[in-house]
């Protein structure tokens, strides 16, 4: 479950959230390469580099970060932004594992930020998006840990496992060994629920390619 508290669900932040069991994160299906390969096509026919500031949703995702996170969306890009021009200026989507290639896809072809979390991993039942405490230490993918200064996280047990809605921990990311999977997809006002639970449904689907059976019913926080 998570909860959203008052002073962070006041400034319109949500939540699509889903749990899948018993996803194989070793093999690569050829329909999930195929969904792969689509939505990179489908992005470099319907976007363009040139105007994709502009695109209502990453103006919606942009606007949030320098009005509410205080964060320059230049120099620390939407998660999903960030992806898309990778692929729109000619490089591939990048390839880590099924999964998390899945959620890739699924982030360009919605243009919204998807978190994927290893849930034997996670510390504790219910998940909060807070505001961080003093002295509280984000260790991110690929980064060095870092002191947070009064960001919104999504935190278990004094554990954090997001820095919403643009950066992931190396505490719960997903490896191969992972069998067990926590979605969530971040968003922000200008963005409609619909879009996140679409998003959140075409995951589910690519990742049933994969052998993971859905634990309940998408939710919204």
């Amino acid at each position: 479950m998570i909860t959203i508290l008052n002073d962070v669900k006041s400034l319109g932040v949500f939540v699509a959230y889903d749990v899948v069991y018993g996803v194989d994160n070793m093999k690569y299906t050829p329909q999930l390469e195929e969904a792969i390969n689509a939505a990179v096509e489908e992005t470099r026919k319907t976007l363009s580099l040139e105007t994709l500031r502009e695109h209502p949703v990453i103006r919606a995702y942009r606007d949030f970060y320098w009005k509410t996170l205080k964060i320059d969306p230049t120099k620390q890009r939407p998660a999903q932004e960030a992806l898309l021009r990778r692929v729109l200026r000619g490089e591939p989507l990048p390839r880590i594992n099924p999964v998390v290639d899945a959620g890739n896809a699924v982030s360009i072809k919605y243009v919204v930020p998807i978190g994927i979390y290893d849930i034997a991993k996670i510390r504790g039942e219910t998940l909060r998006l807070r505001r961080s405490r003093r002295g509280e230490v984000f260790r991110p993918i690929g980064g060095q840990p870092y002191e947070l200064d009064n960001q919104i996280v999504l935190a278990s047990d004094g554990q954090i496992l997001h820095v919403y809605p643009y950066r992931d921990s190396v505490e719960t990311k997903v490896d191969e060994t992972t069998r067990d999977v926590l979605v969530v997809i971040a968003g922000v006002p200008g963005v409609e629920e619909e879009r996140l639970l679409e998003a959140a449904r075409h995951l589910r689907a690519l990742l049933t390619l994969l052998g993971g059976a859905a634990a309940g019913d998408i939710r919204l926080a």
